[in-house]
């Protein structure tokens, strides 16, 4: 029996591959990933979420799923989850009705938490459970924090019906249904959910029409009491390509940030991915807080010991990923890194830009060189926008006068220059 489970699962695979290969990315990352597949008794079966996905799919890529599925000598059963529908392509009419699926928390299990994160995965699994008072949930971090890997686990976790797309998914989907003129189907399908789950708003800035389409969409979820839940690489207030509207409403409900990964996540990570428990120890404080270079390292690690057939030592680590452990950082490093952990970017840092935030941004930057580096002020001043010797010791002077009254943006401050000298 547990070699036909293996058997089912290595073909869902290759099924699963062969349809990536046939449709586009955004679409396969829309519509095919999100089903459910299973095969039995030379039956293919897709279990969609509602009505309306299952109808789409049968009528946009019907013809290229049932084309993948014959070439495995299977036919083809597209149902809603819950419910008895078929779209087969043989006269046979087959039916599949999924047994209810209970509350997945340990879903959140793939995700590594520290005690900085404890509070958006508390969040993330209330709107897992059900539904929430606060809408939407606003995540937010630098690359590599855990974004999608944390709303992936609301979806995998929750009991109801979950919408998730990427930002660039729902511009090419939006777009798509305008060319074809099946606008109304496309809005219907993100509105019949319980949780509606968008990753990378980032993706929608600049674009006027869509932009206009995904505000009127948050709108009227949350008049219907649905859970909402974004993502980006930066707080509401400090997005841009974005007006006040779209900001206000984006932080009208709760946001919460995540924490890059710190040494000990990175060694969990590392040692969960297969790394030996003292190269994972060793390496975990000289690897950036970047989930997806972790990944990565892992990988290289691995692949080595296999095509090599030998154990990666401690030694041997530190030869195969030179070029990726950390040194000792330049001032133009320290800064990029640091508008990561403030969750501003660097572009708007560098800019004209003179709202709280970004003011209180930049001066924390000036006063981290001026501890770290030997640096002049009009140095300091030329890596954070080219600011002039002045501006720099005027922001010298505030951050002391906040850090004697401010203890976390005080402690936040120590932490950055423990970690730079």
């Amino acid at each position: 029996m547990q070699a036909a489970a293996t058997k089912q699962m290595t073909n869902v695979d290759l099924i699963r591959g062969a349809i990536a290969a046939k449709i586009d990315t955004a679409a396969f990352t829309s519509w095919i990933a999100p089903l459910d597949f299973n095969i039995s008794n030379n039956v293919l079966t897709l279990v969609a979420q509602n009505q309306f996905s299952s109808d789409y799919i049968s009528s946009v890529y019907g013809n290229t799923l049932s084309a993948v599925a014959n070439e495995y000598g299977l036919s083809l059963n597209i149902c809603v989850r819950g419910a008895t529908l078929s779209v087969a392509n043989d006269n046979s009419v087959k039916s599949f009705v999924p047994m209810p699926m209970a509350t997945n928390m340990s879903a959140f299990d793939v995700f590594v938490s520290s005690e900085e994160n404890a509070f958006v995965v508390s969040a993330c699994k209330k709107v897992a459970a059900g539904s929430v008072s606060f809408s939407p949930l606003f995540i937010y971090g630098p690359a590599g924090c855990g974004k999608t890997l944390l709303v992936n686990c609301i979806r995998d976790a929750s009991t109801n019906r979950v919408v998730m797309m990427t930002g660039g998914g729902f511009v090419a989907e939006f777009t798509r249904s305008l060319r074809d003129h099946s606008i109304f189907a496309f809005k219907d399908f993100c509105r019949n959910c319980d949780t509606f789950i968008l990753d990378d708003v980032n993706a929608l800035a600049g674009k006027r029409a869509t932009m206009d389409e995904f505000m009127q969409l948050l709108i009227d979820l949350r008049s219907a009491g649905k859970n909402i839940v974004l993502t980006s690489n930066a707080s509401p207030s400090n997005l841009t390509g974005f007006d006040k509207h779209a900001q206000s409403l984006f932080a009208s409900g709760l946001t919460a940030d995540v924490a890059s990964p710190n040494d000990n996540v990175k060694r969990v990570m590392l040692m969960r991915a297969g790394v030996a428990s003292d190269v994972a120890a060793a390496l975990s404080n000289r690897i950036s807080g970047d989930g997806h270079l972790v990944a990565g390292v892992a990988t290289k690690i691995n692949a080595y010991a296999e095509l090599m057939g030998a154990d990666v030592t401690v030694d041997v680590a530190e030869r195969l990923l030179a070029d990726t452990l950390k040194t000792s950082k330049t001032p133009i490093a320290m800064v990029r890194d640091m508008c990561d952990k403030l969750g501003v970017s660097h572009d708007a840092v560098c800019g004209t830009g003179r709202n709280r935030s970004l003011v209180l941004a930049r001066q924390i930057m000036m006063t981290v060189l001026h501890n770290v580096t030997k640096l002049s002020l009009a140095e300091i001043g030329n890596y954070v926008g080219g600011r002039d010797h002045a501006s720099v010791m005027y922001a010298l002077k505030q951050i002391e006068k906040l850090a004697q009254t401010d203890l976390v943006l005080s402690a936040q401050i120590n932490d950055m220059i423990a970690e730079y000298k």
